[in-house]
């Protein structure tokens, strides 16, 4: 039987430019990049191409030196252009020039019955070879799931609650059949043990009929879409303890790995925020370079154009690449200018928690608003207002766990709940900090710190 969860702490950012629920074609970029460092917790890839080879779609580029078996691949097919490397030729970025028709490397195949009488090995074969593997996260720690462990179960949040997040049951639109096969083999990993966390408010047609999966169901505001405080009211994560997550569009891509034999790299993605026309969905592959996917549709102005979300997204600049992970594209105005007296005007187009310089926003709380990068100030000493915890639904003591990792307490990290977090899970603690830390940065170090003692 489905539980429900209601969560009263957090805050939603109505942010300018959500993506109308509309498709538009547009002309491939001709430039991929595959980054190493979007996969937390690589230990040292391994290049398996060089400058000038040929690959299709699926085709391995480097493997990780940590678990050999694990191969990081091509999302289309093309010419290897660049290996752009940084200081002691760390890799950066592996660009592919495409080819105007994608070339898929060809898997085995199964039916439903083969996966059905698929043992955990085989499975677990299928998916490090295809390139897939990558997708699924370990928390704690939030890094690179192990082959070699077994989880006691795998978590899919299949709603984003963040500032103009894509709608995923639009994502995922017409694959209900390769989702439940990818429900399927994923029952073949944890044993039966998948739990799949749905918008209690709506329950998409693509996951209303799901079998052999636990359902879930959440309400409340952001950050109830993030699959780490889902897992923290289902069952919090110990020391001991080992849990992997995935997304959804990954589920979709396992089922059409297993179904059509194919690496599909393809996806939809949200062009959104206030700098953007016409905010709209398009489809490309992972790692595209924004400029075609962007073009001629963002206002001419001093713009930042993050991959991801404007909380946990990179800022990537016009010609960068989109993340692994993300299913959206954030264009928001640069916020480099001085405004006069900015930080103590009441206004009603700031937006504040704490109800300071964006008072009269709370006449309105649901206005979309135009917000830019601005700090409205310096980093300073870190503040104990108690802010952080009338935001992260967590029954942990988020002030005094960002304030352990600072002074390399061990213990207090342990104790005060470092394994139940990660970067994105803090992120509204960073949009709200009066003392404009960089808190996602600060709870990865403590991360590392534990993970490596």
């Amino acid at each position: 039987m489905p539980q429900t969860f209601h969560l009263n702490k957090g805050f939603n950012i109505p942010l300018a430019g959500r993506a109308l629920l509309e498709e538009h074609k547009i002309s491939q970029p001709d430039s991929f990049a595959v980054k190493p460092s979007d996969f937390k917790g690589l230990v040292q890839p391994k290049l398996l191409v060089s400058v000038g080879e040929n690959v299709k779609a699926g085709a391995p580029l480097f493997f990780d030196k940590g678990s050999e078996e694990v191969l990081f691949v091509a999302p289309v097919s093309g010419e290897i252009s660049e290996i752009i490397r940084g200081e002691r030729r760390k890799i950066i970025e592996i660009r592919i020039l495409a080819d105007k028709e994608v070339e898929y490397k060809v898997f085995k195949k199964y039916t439903k019955t083969d996966i059905n009488n698929l043992t955990r090995a085989e499975a677990i074969a299928a998916l490090t070879a295809s390139g897939i593997w990558p997708s699924f996260i370990q928390r704690p720690f939030g890094v690179l799931a192990n082959p070699s462990d077994e989880p006691s179960a795998i978590y899919i949040s299949a709603f984003d609650s963040n500032p103009c997040a894509p709608d995923m049951a639009y994502l995922l639109r017409r694959k209900e059949g390769v989702f439940q096969l990818g429900i399927d083999v994923l029952n073949k990993l944890a044993k039966g043990n998948i739990h799949l966390n749905l918008d209690a408010s709506e329950i998409p047609s693509v996951f209303s009929g799901m079998e052999q999966v636990n359902i879930n169901k959440f309400s409340g505001p952001h950050p109830a879409g993030n699959v780490g405080v889902q897992i923290h009211h289902i069952k919090p994560i110990g020391k001991n303890d080992k849990v992997w997550t995935i997304d959804p569009l990954s589920v979709a891509r396992i089922g059409t790995l297993f179904s059509k034999g194919i690496y599909d790299a393809s996806k939809l993605i949200a062009i959104t925020g206030s700098e953007i026309i016409h905010p709209h969905y398009v489809k490309t592959y992972s790692g595209a370079c924004l400029d075609k996917l962007v073009a001629e549709n963002f206002k001419k102005t001093n713009a930042r154009f993050i991959s991801g979300n404007v909380l946990s997204g990179e800022h990537v600049g016009a010609r960068g690449y989109l993340g692994h992970f993300h299913n959206q594209i954030s264009v928001i105005p640069e916020g480099d200018e001085e405004e006069f007296l900015g930080w103590m005007l009441p206004s009603f187009k700031k937006l504040s928690f704490h109800k300071a310089f964006g008072l009269f926003s709370f006449l309105n709380p649901k206005k979309e608003k135009v917000l830019d990068t601005n700090t409205n100030g310096e980093q300073r000493n870190f503040t104990i207002s108690g802010a952080f915890e009338k935001i992260l639904p967590m029954d942990i003591l988020p002030t005094y766990l960002f304030k352990s990792i600072i002074s390399n307490d061990y213990d207090e990290m342990e104790a005060l709940g470092i394994y139940e977090v990660i970067e994105e899970d803090v992120a509204l603690c960073e949009y709200i900090d009066v003392s404009k830390n960089d808190i996602q940065a600060i709870v990865r170090e403590g991360i590392e710190l534990i993970r490596n003692s």
